[in-house]
């Protein structure tokens, strides 16, 4: 069993940063994607980010330039760097085990973590 734990969300003004990380358990967490989507109030979850086994990423067009991916192998743990937050990008943010390629489908990721909320103030 895959267990994924989000953390690193908050209160944050327009304009600032933050980083997400999510931990993974598991031995094989190197051979998997990872991917970050997310999901505001009344609305789908969505695709926020993705990065492939050999660390080839992939991004929402919402985000590219202002949010970075990363992993850490090592440590089992993948990162969302968010900077120059806007109030829209206020929502849960969900990490998730994909397949061998970055994708942007939510069926293509099998296992999720729990969720950070990351609040955006104008």
């Amino acid at each position: 069993q895959v267990q994924l734990v989000e953390s690193g969300g908050g209160l944050v003004q327009a304009g600032g940063s933050l980083r997400l990380s999510c931990a993974a358990s598991g031995r094989t967490f190197s051979i998997y994607a990872m991917g970050w989507f997310r999901q505001a109030p009344g609305k789908e979850r969505e695709f926020v980010a993705a990065i492939s086994w050999n660390s080839g990423t992939f991004y929402a067009d919402s985000v590219k330039g202002r949010f970075t991916i990363s992993r850490d192998n090592a440590k089992n743990t993948v990162y969302l760097q968010m900077n120059s937050l806007k109030p829209e990008d206020t929502a849960v943010y969900y990490c998730a085990r994909g397949g061998v390629t970055a994708t942007s489908g939510l069926r293509d990721y099998d296992y999720w973590g729990q969720g950070t909320q990351v609040t955006v103030s104008s």
